[in-house]
């Protein structure tokens, strides 16, 4: 079985009140992505890496893979104008893998024995998910609903999926005109008889999006990173 990964690093730093994209930040004295890429490197299972960049950083990306002597066979491409594109873009690069892996450049926490235990996983589509720990409800300017909290699931990256159903899906709501958040929600509406696991994932995985995030990932880092070593 052949096994792609897309990374999607498209950031460009907005809520970070950065001019350098997050992906490019230091954490713990390392850019964010090489935290991700040093993790993959260890993946022997993952055969291809498409990295999905503005194209204005596609050469700086390239620079730091090269610095940071990672070996997997990588390609940088540009992305689109929005995640869901970006997506599309990496995935119709990963044309023919039997299962593709789509995960975040600031989601940098995440060991390569998961991502090992996700591609081992004997279900052909999953994700990483944890318990909503405090109450959501639905509603704008009011509540309008309420939601049953033991239903919910807070969703997280990497996800696995079957490569050609995944393209089918995306080219589906490229045509549509359908936007999706993430890729669980995109392939559960096309495929809705295809089952997705939902695998335990950690409190750890955080998504760096925020300075607040990124002050508390350093933290992590020392305790869950180095305090491990």
């Amino acid at each position: 079985m052949s096994v792609g990964m897309v990374i999607l690093a498209g950031g460009v730093g907005k809520r970070m009140h950065q001019k350098t994209p997050k992906q490019f930040l230091l954490l713990g004295g390392k850019p964010i992505i090489i935290h991700v890429l040093e993790n993959i490197e260890k993946v022997d299972e993952i055969e291809k890496v498409v990295i999905c960049s503005p194209k204005e950083h596609i050469e700086q990306m390239k620079q730091l893979i090269f610095n940071h002597n990672i070996q997997k066979n990588i390609i940088c491409v540009e992305g689109g104008k929005t995640r869901q594109e970006s997506t599309y873009i990496g995935v119709k690069n990963l044309k023919g893998c039997d299962s593709i892996i789509v995960h975040e450049a600031v989601r940098p926490f995440v060991s390569d024995k998961e991502f090992k235990s996700m591609i081992n996983s004997k279900e052909e589509n999953a994700i990483y998910g944890i318990d909503i720990p405090f109450t959501v409800l639905e509603g704008s300017e009011y509540i309008e609903k309420n939601l049953e909290r033991n239903k919910l699931i807070n969703v997280q990256l990497p996800q696995k999926f079957n490569g050609e159903k995944l393209l089918l899906a995306h080219e589906k709501a490229d045509k549509e005109g359908k936007h999706f958040t993430e890729d669980a929600s995109l392939f559960y509406h096309y495929y809705p008889d295809d089952k997705i696991k939902i695998m335990e994932g950690s409190l750890y995985n955080i998504k760096i999006t925020t300075p607040v995030d990124l002050i508390s990932c350093e933290q992590i880092y020392k305790e869950y990173i180095v305090g491990r070593k």
